[in-house]
């Protein structure tokens, strides 16, 4: 530090508050002691920093997603927003197992990290970390069960009410639902959702209910025969995800309709995989897992500094067009 304050030609105070963003200096000093430093290859002492600041800017994201389908683009979003203020993110995966996921806290604890982001592959509430820990903590994808504890999810009322709504404006009216589980919390908000933006639209579900089933594409196939054959008047298929809408497209096409001609189709999820490798590329609902991760990065940073805003923040999902609907 004072070699940087002496070729800026500064004081070692004037230096510090330079290079930590404090105080009130003239922006041409602030530029001059960040060129000395970048010329002298200068880094801070991250311990020095810790031990001044009582922080480790460190921060754990424990996650129960081992696949990474759900987890990866939230930490992706939440690295973006973490990186910026030179923080480090240590990666646990509990993998759904309660003994994992204790032995990651501890772990995490002992690390004195600054706080924590827990995130879920599914939406539906956890049961809340606050007994085993000290630090702020935000619930990522999967809500806390306590209201009063920092969670972010995504709106998934909103991104089924936009995915029927679209297929309503484009004149279909004979709309049926195929989704995952009923005890699964994501496929009940989306068929209430779906139901809903029928509603007042002043419509009917095709078949005359919401097929219950699995997140998967052999269910797809299943249920569009049900749908089809309870009501072949149907001109439109809302799947609460994309592995359902591509089996849902295969059975289509196989017997013989085309979509979206003759029934259009939407997924949810907006996964690469299956989206891009639907025939035809499917329409479907984009949760914004990114903007997930960096809203719960922002939200733990606040929580960290002391402004901490309880409750639970549900983002906007975005309705991806393509090709069938």
């Amino acid at each position: 530090m004072a070699d940087v304050a002496a070729l800026a030609g500064v004081s070692a105070g004037t230096a510090s508050k330079a290079l930590n963003n404090r105080g009130k200096l003239r922006e041409e000093t602030r530029a001059r002691v960040a060129e000395a430093a970048r010329r002298l290859g200068f880094r801070p002492n991250e311990m020095a920093r810790s031990l001044l600041s009582g922080r480790s800017f460190t921060v754990g994201l424990l996650t129960t997603d081992h696949v990474g389908r759900f987890s990866l683009p939230v930490l992706l979003g939440a690295e973006d927003a973490l990186g910026a203020g030179e923080i480090s993110v240590f990666l646990c995966d509990t993998r759904g197992d309660a003994i994992r996921e204790r032995h990651h806290l501890q772990a995490l604890a002992s690390r004195r990290v600054d706080g924590i982001i827990v995130a879920g592959r599914r939406t539906d509430p956890r049961p809340p970390l606050r007994q085993f820990l000290d630090v702020p903590v935000v619930y990522a994808m999967a809500p806390s069960q306590r209201a009063d504890d920092l969670s972010v999810a995504p709106d998934e009322e909103q991104g089924a009410r936009e995915a029927v709504r679209h297929l309503v404006a484009a004149g279909r009216s004979r709309i049926a639902h195929i989704t995952g589980p009923a005890r699964h919390h994501s496929s009940q908000v989306r068929a209430a959702a779906f139901r809903a933006a029928l509603a007042e639209a002043g419509l009917e579900p095709a078949g005359g209910t919401v097929l219950f089933g699995e997140w998967n594409e052999p269910w797809g196939r299943q249920a569009v025969r049900h749908v089809l054959h309870a009501d072949p008047r149907c001109d439109a298929v809302f799947c609460g995800s994309d592995q359902i809408a591509r089996g849902a497209a295969d059975s289509l096409r196989e017997s013989g309709h085309t979509v979206p001609d003759d029934i259009a189709l939407v997924g949810f999820d907006n996964w690469d995989v299956m989206v891009t490798a639907s025939r035809p590329p499917l329409t479907t609902v984009d949760m914004e897992l990114g903007a997930l991760g960096r809203a719960a990065a922002v939200r733990l940073l606040e929580a960290i500094d002391g402004r901490a805003r309880p409750g639970t923040e549900h983002l906007p999902c975005r309705l991806v067009l393509r090709e069938s609907a």
